[in-house]
């Protein structure tokens, strides 16, 4: 047993060796929660306190319970194959296999993934003839898992209008189909173990008998139905150690209750909580810094990073004129490290928003930067983005047959698969294109409506787009076409708004380059016309092209050295030698819709909390003046999350462009969020106005006379005011 404990820290050592009573363990970032969970499984089972069968412990991914019996297995030789270690999905699936007939399910159900669930929802749409355009499948599969995951079946739903009525009628036959079918969706797993445990009394006496300890990792993140399948499988006296960090809670949107650790100290009678700090990761100053920003936070459990590793390097801050100027710095700085010796797979830079990417991705195609966007997308292969592509491909070649295929039922027009497969099978008796043989198809029925409104569109665009500037085209096709529409319908569908409005940001600057660098070629002896300009070749095509060869450079392959891009969400549970925050500015991080939000600006906090975290040896916070937002300059103002740091934590560099250019005509105060603008207002304070009714001020710039506010207004949304005029109160 000493070789197992040698080595932990006192705290360490207490939570792994803790008495018989539930315990909750604060694990702040890098402190090596890990390490204590996997020890203490050891150590309960080498001190005979219990056999590999009385244990359960629960992890948040595949990847965190293989970790854990690698190393139980390398510390005990035992097999842990018949061990209850594993995800909440992977354990209720177990569950239910094993009592597949209790739970009214056949022996070989099978688990639906996110895009069968879709599917299943469009089949049961169709067969309640429910309208696609008002009703989205991804709006529907959100309200059937939220409700899930709260518990509730559609009986338990409460209806207030028509539009709720229909979604819960949605769900109850979604739920029959899904009976009929002999298949679960992910959140049916835990829902199903759930109900099954506490109709069916045997079996639960039996499991509540039967696991003497039950350890659960990355407690922050749990649910509320979670929590509840926890306490009542604890509820025959097993002993729980729930480990987690409150101040890494970052998962509200998906249904993560915070709460649920106070809630544990008082359901389980905590008196101890064991509390690791001393981190293993980072140095001194990265930690004290994180520490000074979280503490603006309230309802906190309570605890301070420290480390043994020195101070370190001081944070470095950079204030950019424009987004562009902000991104040449990152790529040098990337540039230099890699010189030093720092590998690109050991360097991390992070943004709030996927739109964000775009422009970094751009610095780093130019720069000739291997990268991977990690957990996601790079920008031109994101949905949203071919969907708009193709939509551009077919107005410049509506002989296109990719683009066709790809849009001709997106957004959904009532196109179906028998359709496309007889235009299909005209275009290949007659070798011609799909747009030429769906011009000429000899449909019925609605067919002939639906093909001949998506021709119509596509002609419509082209006639109406001729002399557009690049970016007023995309920003109309956009919208013309439907996707902006489509998405406003999806619940999650923001981030992919944001991204279409990139690409009117990604035209704009494309047009900016183009007109820069227009050339002539030479001529070809013997050529009578050989002096085409870049100025002649159309720019749609020619920005197709440069979107077609970004998305296809700087591909890593694997093993390959390369930088990491990521959200900063996707970020929790990394680490790396180096890491960059960018883009940070009040709207962006934090977000803008924090601030209606209840809680939300403390979630943020804690998201910028968890990117900190990440840096083992140096930090860079970045944020720009100016900012392209749908295609036009926004000023922005410095995030607060920096003016929280400690000043003498700080480095304050000044790129070398800084001192050429100009500032911006329309300047503005970075004090004007704390010491307020004309008239005392500041950002996040609530104001009345005559027309618009009551808002909360969101963004401020200008000063004096040329100060103007933006507020989000009940009921008229995102009104900019200029502060001379607008007459507001405060409330």
């Amino acid at each position: 047993m000493s070789e197992i404990l040698n080595g932990l820290n006192e705290p360490q050592l207490e939570a792994t060796t803790h008495s018989s009573s539930s315990v909750l363990v604060l694990a702040g970032a890098g402190s090596g929660k890990t390490r204590v969970l996997t020890t203490r499984i050891v150590w309960l089972i080498q001190t005979g306190q219990i056999s590999p069968f009385e244990l359960l412990a629960v992890t948040f991914t595949n990847k965190a319970a293989k970790e854990m019996l690698l190393r139980i297995t390398s510390m005990l030789p035992i097999n842990t194959r018949g061990m209850w270690v594993g995800t909440f999905h992977g354990l209720c699936n177990r569950l239910l296999r094993s009592h597949h007939r209790e739970a009214n399910l056949p022996q070989t159900f099978q688990i639906l993934d996110s895009a069968d669930q879709r599917s299943l929802i469009k089949r049961v749409m169709k067969s309640l003839s429910i309208d696609e355009n008002r009703y989205s499948f991804r709006q529907v599969q959100y309200f059937i898992n939220s409700n899930k995951e709260e518990g509730s079946r559609p009986d338990k739903v409460e209806s207030v209008d028509e539009f709720s009525r229909t979604l819960i009628e949605i769900y109850r036959e979604y739920d029959r189909a899904c009976a009929h079918e002999g298949v679960v969706d992910f959140s049916e797993l835990l829902l199903r173990s759930y109900e099954l445990l506490t109709k069916n009394e045997r079996l639960i006496k039996h499991y509540q008998n039967r696991f003497k300890h039950i350890l659960v990792d990355e407690f922050q993140d749990t649910n509320k139905l979670q929590y509840a399948w926890l306490k009542l499988l604890a509820n025959g006296g097993a002993c729980v150690m729930a480990v987690g960090d409150d101040d890494q809670s970052i998962y509200a949107f998906r249904g993560a209750h915070s709460g649920n650790m106070i809630n544990f100290e008082k359901d389980f009678s905590i008196e101890k909580v064991v509390k690791l700090e001393q981190n293993y990761r980072s140095h001194g100053n990265i930690l004290d810094s994180a520490n000074a920003l979280i503490k603006n936070n309230g309802q906190r459990l309570g605890k301070n990073l420290w480390t043994d590793q020195g101070e370190g390097e001081p944070i470095r801050v950079f204030r950019a004129m424009t987004d562009g100027e902000e991104a040449s710095f990152i790529i040098e700085e990337i540039q230099s490290l890699r010189n030093s010796g720092i590998d690109l797979k050991n360097i991390a830079l992070l943004y709030r928003s996927n739109a964000q990417s775009r422009i970094l991705e751009h610095g780093l195609f130019s720069a000739g930067l291997a990268y991977k966007v990690y957990g996601g997308l790079r920008f031109f292969e994101r949905q949203e983005i071919k969907h708009a592509l193709a939509y551009l491909r077919l107005i410049t070649n509506d002989n296109d047959d990719g683009a066709l295929l790809r849009v001709i039922n997106f957004p959904t027009r009532g196109i179906g698969s028998r359709t496309i497969e007889q235009i299909r099978d005209i275009a290949e008796r007659n070798g011609t294109s799909l747009w030429q043989a769906a011009c000429s198809a000899p449909l019925s029925g609605r067919a002939v409506a639906a093909v001949s409104s998506f021709i119509t569109l596509i002609e419509k665009l082209k006639t109406q787009t001729v002399g557009f500037l690049l970016p007023d085209l995309i920003e109309h096709v956009n919208e013309t076409s439907g996707l902006i529409q489509h998405y406003q319908k999806d619940r999650e569908g923001q981030d992919r708004i944001e991204n279409l409005n990139e690409l009117v940001n990604a035209a704009t600057a494309f047009s900016a380059d183009r007109a820069e660098t227009r050339y002539t070629e030479p001529p070809i002896d013997g050529s009578d016309n050989n002096d085409l300009s870049a100025a002649e070749i159309d720019p749609l095509i020619d920005f197709l092209a440069h979107a077609s060869l970004e998305a296809g450079d700087n591909q890593a392959s694997a093993g390959e050295d390369a930088l990491q891009l990521m959200t900063v969400h996707a970020a929790k549970g990394l680490e790396f030698h180096s890491v960059f925050i960018s883009g940070l500015e009040e709207g962006l991080f934090p977000h803008e819709n924090s601030i209606n939000e209840h809680g939300g600006l403390e979630e943020e906090r804690r998201l910028m909390y968890v990117a900190m975290t990440r840096a083992m040896r140096r930090l860079y916070l970045s944020h720009s003046q100016m900012r392209m937002l749908h295609g036009q300059t926004r000023y922005n103002i410095e995030s607060r999350f920096i003016d929280e740091l400690p000043e003498e934590l700080l480095k304050k560099i000044n790129h070398a462009k800084n001192h050429q250019q100009a500032p911006p005509s329309k300047s503005f105060s970075p004090a004007m969020r704390s010491q307020g603008a004309t008239g005392g207002f500041r950002i996040g304070q609530q104001v009345r106005h005559a027309k618009f009714g009551d808002g909360i001020i969101v963004q401020a710039e200008g000063q004096g006379g040329d100060a103007r506010l933006q507020v989000n207004f009940r009921q008229s949304g995102l009104k900019w005011l200029a502060l001379e005029y607008a007459k507001l109160t405060t409330i």
